[in-house]
């Protein structure tokens, strides 16, 4: 379950902070293991 929220909150900042395809997708990669890191859904 804490890698489904850790993915949605990822995917929603993606999509607010991305402007094109592949920025969207630097940005997932970076929050997810941001998000991950700090275990901030555990």
């Amino acid at each position: 379950m804490s890698k489904l929220l850790r993915g949605v909150v990822a995917g929603y900042g993606a999509k607010k902070f991305g402007g094109g395809c592949f920025s969207t997708v630097i940005i997932f990669i970076i929050l997810w293991y941001i998000l991950g890191h700090f275990r901030v859904f555990r």
